[in-house]
C-alpha cells in the first residue's frame, strides 16, 4: 500500500470515526424523544432510533467517509455489514457473559470491536 493510499484509509477511517459518534449521539436521542413522546416502550423506540440511524449512517458514511454514490449495490452491501455488526455485537456481548465478565466489560468488548470490524467490511468490500 502505497503512502497516498495509507493517507486516503486514514481520513476515511476517521470521517467514519466522527460519523459513528454523530449516529451514536442520533440514536440516543430519537429513542429519547420517543419515550418521552410517542409511546414509553423503550424497546420500540431503540427499533426506531435504529433505523433512522441506520439510514443516517448510510447516507452520510457513503456521501462523506467514502465519498461514493448513493447506488442500490451500496445500499444492500452496507446492510448487510449492519447486520454482520448486529450479530458480531450480539456474540460479543454473550462471551463476555460466558466467560463471567461484568455486563459493562461486554459493552465495552463491542464498542471496541464493531466499530473495527464495519469500518474494515465497509472500506473493503461496501463501497469497492
Amino acid at each position: 500500500m502505497t503512502s497516498a493510499e495509507k493517507s486516503a484509509v486514514i481520513k476515511r477511517a476517521m470521517r467514519f470515526a466522527v460519523t459513528g459518534v454523530f449516529v451514536t449521539a442520533l440514536h440516543a436521542v430519537v429513542a429519547v424523544l420517543f419515550i418521552n413522546f410517542v409511546v414509553p416502550l423503550p424497546p420500540l423506540a431503540n427499533g426506531v432510533a435504529f433505523a433512522v440511524a441506520t439510514v443516517v449512517s448510510y447516507l452520510i458514511n457513503t456521501t462523506w467517509s467514502f465519498s461514493a454514490r448513493l447506488h442500490g449495490r451500496t445500499l444492500l452491501r452496507f446492510m448487510m455489514v449492519s447486520g454482520a455488526g448486529f450479530l458480531l455485537a450480539m456474540f460479543v456481548a454473550w462471551a463476555a457473559q460466558i466467560a463471567g465478565l461484568n455486563y459493562l466489560l461486554g459493552i465495552g468488548a463491542v464498542a471496541l470491536t464493531l466499530p473495527a470490524f464495519t469500518f474494515v467490511l465497509h472500506n473493503f468490500w461496501t463501497y469497492r
